[in-house]
């Protein structure tokens, strides 16, 4: 006879607590995912509707110089350029739907020279950058 005793009897299988672990993890990451979300199209929105000044400057000694800039067209980021052949020079621009991220890259040409660029949002933020030689490049981003 085979019977089974109490003494002999395996004991019951343990149920795997690892998988329900695993869940509320992703559960939990999902929302907080979630939340993070909407909180940023919120920020974006917020920021889509109103009207930021931006100026841009450069300075310094040089006689061939290039810009290249960041725009801002309705909801679309675009690029400007423009060659100089003498400094100071300035530019403002009011636009909405502004995106951070923006950046500004001033370039010298063969004949170098010594330049500084900076870019202010709102008389708040501001970027700042030199460069000094031929074929230097300064960039002023992340305004």
């Amino acid at each position: 006879m085979n019977e089974q005793t109490p003494e002999t009897r395996p004991p019951p299988p343990r149920r795997r607590l690892w998988p329900w672990v695993l869940l509320m993890i992703l559960v939990l990451l999902a929302l907080a995912a979630g939340a993070v979300s909407a909180v940023l199209a919120r920020e974006v929105s917020a920021d889509s509707s109103r009207t930021v000044h931006v100026r841009y400057e450069v300075t310094g000694a040089a006689e061939d110089v290039t810009l290249t800039y960041s725009t801002w067209k309705g909801e679309e980021l675009s690029t400007g350029r423009l060659t100089l052949r003498s400094l100071p020079w300035a530019g403002e621009l009011d636009t909405k739907s502004f995106m951070s991220g923006g950046s500004f890259v001033v370039s010298l040409g063969k004949s170098g020279g010594d330049v500084a660029c900076s870019v202010t949002v709102d008389d708040g933020t501001r970027r700042t950058a030199t460069a000094s030689g031929a074929f230097a490049t300064a960039t002023c981003s992340g305004y």
